[in-house]
């Protein structure tokens, strides 16, 4: 359990490729950090490197992982279209 006024994360990933990956975290730039470093086969099924494209702040880890399961069900247009979007 995480100590009150612990942030948790719901994101959206872009591979070199372009293939996008959704995940939940409670450290997103160590987790950003160490894809890059080398390590992304644990965290995606790519080594290749990411961008961070989607991400929103949560308070609790059930709104997190509620939003996170959302974002999984989203087809690749949809993410694409969510991500865009933000960035207006």
């Amino acid at each position: 359990m995480k100590a009150e006024g612990a942030r948790y994360y719901t994101y959206i990933v872009e591979c070199a490729d372009g293939t996008l990956y959704t995940g939940f975290t409670t450290d997103l730039k160590r987790r950003l950090k160490a894809h890059n470093a080398g390590m992304g086969a644990k965290y995606t099924r790519s080594r290749l490197p990411v961008r961070l494209v989607y991400s929103e702040e949560y308070g609790t880890e059930h709104e997190a992982r509620s939003r996170e399961c959302a974002v999984k069900k989203l087809t690749r247009a949809q993410k694409r279209a969510l991500f865009c979007k933000e960035e207006l």
